[in-house]
């Protein structure tokens, strides 16, 4: 049997989720401080491009994104 569009992009989806969901606890254990010092500026220096990436990519599944950019000048 063929799979479909759907269940591959849902077999995929479930495999890449769970894949991203475990890196992001471990990067998580990273909070210990009994075995890691930082600072606020480093957490953000972590999560900021973390966070935007996030939001890039959800943006891709937006359908009422701007797909392309065009001047106008009216």
């Amino acid at each position: 049997m063929v799979e479909t569009k759907n269940e591959r992009f849902r077999r995929l989806a479930e495999s890449r989720g769970n894949r991203l969901i475990r890196e992001i606890q471990i990067l998580g254990n990273l909070s210990n401080r009994k075995n890691y010092e930082y600072t606020p500026e480093e957490v953000s220096a972590l999560f900021g491009p973390i966070e935007d990436e996030l939001a890039k990519t959800r943006g891709l599944f937006d359908e009422s994104r701007i797909v392309g950019r065009k001047v106008r000048l009216s």
